[in-house]
């Protein structure tokens, strides 16, 4: 365990290996002969957390993530191999951090609730293959044994308007929980500004051993339409049935999201970005809504974001810490605004370490005032670290079915 974080730290602290690629991705995936590039992405927040109210409390922990990217060109075809590893299991420990109001997965035989659970060691291990079908027309083929299906707007831990939070959304399980499925299959046709995807995967949660593989049958699906008019603008729409996604709740969901994601990027590390999103999550026993709206104004050396959500919360789950045996039906709706701020004080050979901090108010539903009192206030302190990016820039705006050529968010 020791060796994996050490290994995971290194890589996450990295050299700039890679820094002087050419300054135009495009142009160096089109002309250049064919061989291997490399690029990465990741972060590690070390933050002080305290969540306010009867249900909050203060603690250090250090969420992180790392994903490496490796793509060749030949021909018409590209092929990517991605691989996302997260030391979430030893730094932040199998029962995460601390999130009022936050459901989902479990522990020890019951829901983890006030908490957000870790990422699993191994996030991502796949393969994708792209290859130009004409002059507007593409066709994808993605997969392996961790990765995520087409369903939802791209990942929290992607978003260029979520760069600078370390938190997961309230409602991560309404919109990008199954970024980590062990077992994925993904195709799509792309042309001109649209892309329709279709996947085939495994809708289970990962259980609460954070350092193995839960490989399961392929028996969930879903589909995707992305419409990307400008490279300022990309909308989705997308829905997805999982089987028997949550260990104490047996019963399939049908997941239903849409998405609209706007940003501007300047020549420097300078961007705005701004996502707005609905989710639905309908069981045989009721259906459940969220939407958030979040942005980041970057001007460096200083990052601006915010966040607004409301989520329809389990409402019983969150009272009791027990499944109910049947629906209770007053599931009520929990709103947070979140404002926050990160400046950097440490660029070193592609480096960029920065000192953050932010603020979360919550209004409190009345059936959850005595639990989690009058709309309590939590605040983090955090230090965030990014290891180097080469000249083909990060991975934001990126999903799994989006191979590194024509990706427009990483440039």
């Amino acid at each position: 365990m020791r060796q994996c974080l050490a290994a995971i730290i290194v890589i996450l602290c990295g050299s700039a290996a890679g820094h002087a690629q050419t300054p135009d991705h495009q142009h160096h995936m089109s002309d250049a002969p064919p061989a291997w590039t490399f690029m990465q992405d990741g972060v590690l927040f070390g933050m002080y957390n305290h969540q306010g109210g009867p249900r909050g409390g203060d603690e250090l922990r250090v969420p992180n993530w790392w994903m490496g990217m490796l793509s060749r060109t030949a021909g018409r075809s590209t092929v990517t191999i991605n691989a996302m590893l997260s030391a979430d299991p030893a730094t932040v420990g199998k029962r995460g951090y601390g999130e009022i109001f936050q459901v989902g997965e479990a522990v020890d035989g019951r829901p983890l609730i006030d908490r957000q659970h870790p990422h699993d060691l191994l996030m991502q291990l796949a393969a994708v293959w792209r290859t130009q079908l004409d002059q507007t027309t593409g066709f994808t083929l993605a997969g392996g044994p961790a990765g995520e299906p087409a369903l939802g707007p791209v990942a929290f831990m992607h978003r260029m308007s979520a760069a600078e939070n370390p938190l997961a959304p309230l409602g991560h399980h309404t919109f990008d929980s199954t970024h980590i499925a062990f077992g994925v299959i993904t195709a799509a046709v792309d042309r001109g500004p649209w892309t329709v995807e279709g996947s085939l995967f495994n809708g289970r949660e990962p259980d609460e051993n954070r350092w193995d593989l839960d490989l399961g049958r392929l028996d969930s699906v879903s589909g995707r339409v992305w419409y990307k008019p400008s490279p300022q603008w990309e909308f989705q729409v997308s829905s997805g049935r999982l089987v028997d996604p949550e260990e104490l709740d047996p019963g399939n969901v049908v997941r239903t999201t849409a998405s609209a994601s706007w940003m501007r990027r300047a020549q420097s590390d300078d961007f705005s970005a701004a996502t707005f999103g609905y989710g639905v999550n309908a069981t045989s026993h009721g259906r459940r809504g969220a939407g958030f709206l979040e942005a980041t104004r970057r001007r460096a050396p200083l990052s601006l974001y915010g966040r607004v959500e409301v989520v329809q919360v389990e409402t019983e789950v969150l009272r009791t810490g027990l499944v109910p045996a049947h629906d209770a039906g007053n599931d009520s709706a929990v709103w947070a605004f979140t404002a926050g701020a990160v400046r950097d004080v440490l660029t070193w050979r592609g480096v960029e370490g920065g000192f953050g901090a932010q603020l979360t108010a919550h209004a409190t539903p009345a059936p959850l005032r005595a639990t989690h009192g009058d709309d309590p206030v939590s605040f983090l302190i955090f230090f965030r670290l990014r290891p180097p990016a080469n000249a083909m820039g990060r991975m934001w705006n990126m999903r799994m079915s989006q191979p590194m050529a024509g990706h427009d968010g990483m440039r």
